[in-house]
């Protein structure tokens, strides 16, 4: 019988070990290095922070070098430590780059958080190719290259990692007036679940993260009155989450010490969103 790689191995508590002891070994991430591309915007930001604060260093990657260092001195105010790192996630150069800056540096990626992204409100008639190019190549199309390429060094090294795709409630339940985001993201979380199988017996996680609606600048522009309005009237908890609300299920999906057995799942961060019928 064929078998995988075996995850790491789960920590038992026995006495005399605290709580936090307890905790620190089932969800800590000291030692890893995490890469967070998108890790430039609200929920990115907040990702970071949470992998930061559960021991990990972290890469923090984008285009804008003002909110990337921002990020990188708000993470060292938290007693965490990382970098900031200038790339486009649409550009293969730039990632294969940065993969080469980490082992030129002695570090390697063990999380992988794929979250860049871009929305926009536009009536379906009136999507051109422009506008559906971009929001495809940002959404997806970043996506598809950092897991080629981060997983192909992941491989070549033979060691397990984790890899989180940012999806959206809109994966699940396409939401109106924002069709080429939720088409994409869509895919995100299929290409996901596609991956999950490929790379189970290497040891490579593949996992995604859908938010519910958390205010950020991409969907901003779409949270008319009226829109605010229906989104309240479809979330039981009656209000927008916020970013920090992400941290647990971003550092449960990148323990290989809590999740070891987890793979190929998406988990909803919604207020109950999906759960809303009528």
């Amino acid at each position: 019988m064929v078998r995988g790689v075996a995850g790491a191995a789960h920590p038992r508590y026995h006495p005399g070990m605290s709580s936090s002891e307890y905790l620190t070994k089932l969800f800590g991430l000291d030692g890893k290095t995490a890469v967070v591309i998108g890790g430039t915007g609200t929920l990115g930001g907040a990702i970071c922070e949470a992998l930061g604060q559960a021991g990990a260093y972290v890469v923090v990657v984008g285009r804008n070098a003002e909110s990337g260092n921002g990020q990188v001195e708000r993470l060292a105010g938290m007693g965490a430590s990382g970098e900031f790192f200038q790339a486009d996630s649409t550009s293969r150069e730039d990632l294969e780059r940065l993969v080469a800056h980490l082992r030129d540096a002695g570090r390697a990626c063990d999380v992988l958080v794929n979250g860049a992204g871009t929305n926009s409100a536009t009536p379906f008639l009136e999507i051109d190719d422009e506008e559906w190019d971009r929001i495809m190549n940002v959404n997806l199309r970043s996506v598809r290259l950092a897991c080629q390429v981060f997983a192909s060094d992941m491989l070549e090294r033979k060691t397990a990692g984790s890899i989180i795709n940012i999806a959206s409630l809109s994966a699940i339940t396409p939401l109106s007036r924002v069709f080429t985001y939720s088409a994409s993201k869509a895919a995100v979380l299929s290409l996901t679940q596609n991956l999950a199988r490929e790379w189970a017996e290497s040891g490579i996680r593949v996992n995604a993260l859908s938010p519910g609606f958390f205010p950020a600048e991409q969907n901003r522009k779409v949270l008319t009155p009226e829109r605010v309005e229906s989104i309240m009237r479809h979330t039981p908890m009656n209000r927008f989450g916020e970013p920090q609300e992400l941290a647990g299920a971003v550092v449960l999906m990148a323990s290989n010490a809590a999740a070891g057995f987890l793979t190929g799942t998406n988990i909803v961060v919604d207020g109950g969103f999906t759960a809303m019928t009528i």
